[in-house]
């Protein structure tokens, strides 16, 4: 455990709480002579936590950004493949209880476990430590990946090309993933956006997703 928590940068001074946050219901289940919680209830109160936390950060670093817009960002920092991508960072997986069946079928793996036991794993670190600890935690594995892959969170660009687009009907709106080059690293997409079959633009960008907002910000440069 001395090694999880090294790798979450937070020290349990409760341990109790954290081997309740990697217990799945499977391992419970499996043994209630030991009468072992599972991780549920600590799953529950994450999903708050986090979500408070991430609108939080939304109100305040995008002040413009409309409601609609934000409920979407929260949506997909807190998705089951975003948390997922959290355990698969600090390795927790590895850690979790699950029962014998479970483990065999490859639980270790699933991203709703895995997902669910992040959850858990926030809400341990808010009772052990206060809201800080947790925020600390969400902002380190949460926010910053966000960030870092998001040049242009407060537009979005390619909702606003679709607005304009479908202003006349029976337009066709394509984005067509060109090329990508470079390590693994450091990899560069390359995407066109094609309109009714005729390309409009094209740009390049450190992911698929931040290719086709530059692309998406050029066509409507050129459209308009």
């Amino acid at each position: 455990m001395e090694r999880l928590e090294e790798r979450i940068g937070y020290r349990f001074k409760n341990p109790g709480l954290l081997n309740n946050a990697l217990t799945h219901s499977s391992y419970s289940n499996e043994n209630r002579s030991l009468a072992v919680p599972c991780n549920e209830r600590l799953e529950f109160l994450g999903d708050a936590v986090v979500g408070f936390i991430v609108a939080g950060y939304l109100y305040g670093k995008f002040p413009n950004l409309p409601e609609g817009r934000m409920t979407r960002l929260r949506a997909e920092l807190v998705c089951e493949r975003g948390l997922n991508n959290v355990s698969q960072a600090i390795g927790l997986g590895e850690y979790l209880l699950l029962g014998h069946g479970e483990n065999l079928n490859g639980g270790r793996e699933r991203p709703s476990i895995n997902a669910d036991a992040v959850e858990a794993l926030i809400a341990a670190i808010y009772l052990d430590g206060g809201l800080s600890a947790a925020e600390k935690f969400i902002r380190k594995f949460i926010i910053d990946v966000f960030e870092a892959g998001n040049s242009h969170p407060e537009r979005d660009y390619k909702s606003e090309l679709q607005e304009l687009v479908q202003q006349k009907s029976g337009q066709v709106l394509e984005y067509r993933h060109v090329s990508e080059s470079g390590p693994d690293h450091m990899k560069v997409f390359t995407v066109e956006v094609a309109l009714n079959g005729n390309a409009v633009s094209r740009a390049e960008g450190r992911s698929k997703k931040d290719a086709e907002q530059h692309a998406a910000a050029a066509a409507l440069e050129a459209l308009k």
